[in-house]
């Protein structure tokens, strides 16, 4: 398995094939997808892309971040596992009390 970076920052018309071809400078891309937002579809402007090795991913981290891509400068650095970012928003979700039956009707 290869190596996964992250890539933010990402001009919001750029597709995951072009994220792709751009990488593919650095060595063997695995997988490039861009993240989109589930209602609308949108780019979220930043995405992921895994190369073959972990030389193509160091590679690729020196020759991408801070790339001028569109407009906009690239941040590029090793994704970090899903598990470790923490809960999402706030820790308080045992606090709020009884959210009753569901919407049960009697």
């Amino acid at each position: 398995m290869g190596t996964k970076l992250y890539v933010g920052n990402l001009p919001f018309a750029v597709t995951s094939q072009e994220l792709g071809e751009l990488f593919a400078q650095a060595g063997e891309v695995v997988s490039a997808n861009i993240i989109t937002d589930r209602f609308s579809g949108q780019s979220r402007g930043f995405g992921f892309v895994e190369m073959s090795t972990d030389d193509a991913a160091q590679k690729a981290i020196n020759q991408f971040n801070d790339y001028q891509m569109k407009g906009r400068g690239l941040k590029v650095n090793e994704a970090k596992p899903r598990e470790n970012r923490g809960g999402g928003g706030g820790g308080d979700r045992g606090d709020r009390g009884d959210r009753g039956g569901g919407g049960r009707r009697w």
